[in-house]
């Protein structure tokens, strides 16, 4: 299957994640420009009706930039909505993105056929995330485009699975547009996951050390500073397991390696009662982070962020390459003796 129009001049191939919180129009118009599928959720717009301020302020940017840079046109944008049932404020924002005819809608933690015949009405399309194959068949059944494997490592609520085993069973059945999370930080990543058989690498943690994201300083320079042996693995701050930062949980008064689990039934966004654990919130003070940061080394804009990611994916074919033309080079040595 033919990826859709939206995706098929993509400059390069990775989707920012949507970033509760921290992802804003600035980070998603950098991303876009730069060459990469920015997105936010649609829930970072707060109150509800800063959406639409939002949505215009990108709709805007990314014609400007179009203007001045015909020959390199941005890439498109995606929203991300919760489609939970906990979330009230979906009709509203649905019709927010149906007003901006938002080119890609990611949606989350569910899969409904009402938001995905929504988005094909206005000519979008709809990547679904998902921990496993069983919510993979759930997902294109209620008319899903595409999917976002989250296998292990991935910032945020993440599944257990490795990506070679998520993707290899995704790809017996589906040949619709796959975009890999889990632990991507690095041009080499990016390629693995089309090595493996993704169309696209879906990167998020690396995005919160960006100087357009709105984080804080410290989420920031915490990112710069740590390594996969940083992040814990809990359900206790929404009652869905995700990935976080330790010194963040430290920070909140918690031993991040005793951690209780929460009850599932109680989802929420924030964590705790009330979005809350004591006075700190999920997301706010309690940092969502993948296991790939260890290749970051510095806070940097976006745009040099994905200039990295570019060259090392083109080092990385470049190695390859190499190392194939040395082995039919040998191989054609040794058929000769």
């Amino acid at each position: 299957m033919p990826l859709p129009r939206v995706l098929q001049q993509l400059p390069f191939p990775v989707i920012g994640a949507p970033l509760f919180i921290v992802s804003n129009p600035k980070l998603v118009i950098a991303q876009c420009t730069a060459g990469i599928v920015g997105s936010m959720p649609a829930l970072n717009a707060r109150p509800a009706s800063q959406l639409d301020e939002w949505l215009a302020e990108i709709t805007e940017g990314l014609a400007a930039w179009n203007r001045a840079h015909p020959g390199r046109p941005a890439a498109p944008y995606a929203i991300n909505q919760i489609v939970h049932k906990s979330n009230d404020r979906l009709e509203h924002d649905m019709q927010v993105c149906a007003k901006y005819r938002v080119p890609i809608v990611i949606t989350s933690l569910g899969a409904r056929t009402d938001v995905n015949d929504a988005v094909h009405g206005w000519g979008g399309i709809v990547l679904h995330d998902v921990i496993n194959n069983t919510f993979a068949h759930k997902a294109v059944d209620k008319g899903a485009d595409g999917l976002i494997p989250v296998a292990a490592g991935a910032g945020g609520h993440a599944g257990v699975k490795s990506p070679f085993a998520i993707v290899a069973e995704i790809r017996e059945w589906f040949d619709g547009p796959v975009a890999l999370s889990g632990a991507i930080a690095t041009g080499g990543g990016v390629l693995a996951a089309q090595a493996m058989g993704a169309d696209f690498a879906y990167i998020g943690s690396a995005f919160v050390a960006t100087e357009e994201a709105r984080a804080s300083e410290a989420y920031k320079q915490c990112i710069v500073a740590s390594t996969s042996d940083d992040i814990v693995y809990s359900s206790l701050f929404t009652g869905v397991h995700g990935n976080y930062l330790k010194a963040s949980i430290r920070a909140a008064g918690l031993d991040p390696d005793h951690l209780p689990e929460s009850d599932p039934t109680k989802m929420n966004f924030g964590g705790g009662k009330d979005g809350e654990i004591g006075a700190k919130k999920a997301w706010k003070d309690i940092w969502g982070c993948g296991q790939g940061i260890g290749a970051v080394k510095a806070v940097v804009p976006a745009a040099a962020l994905v200039a990295r990611l570019k060259r090392e994916y083109a080092e990385a074919r470049a190695r390859l390459l190499g190392q194939g033309a040395a082995v039919a080079a040998a191989e054609l040595a040794a058929a000769a003796d």
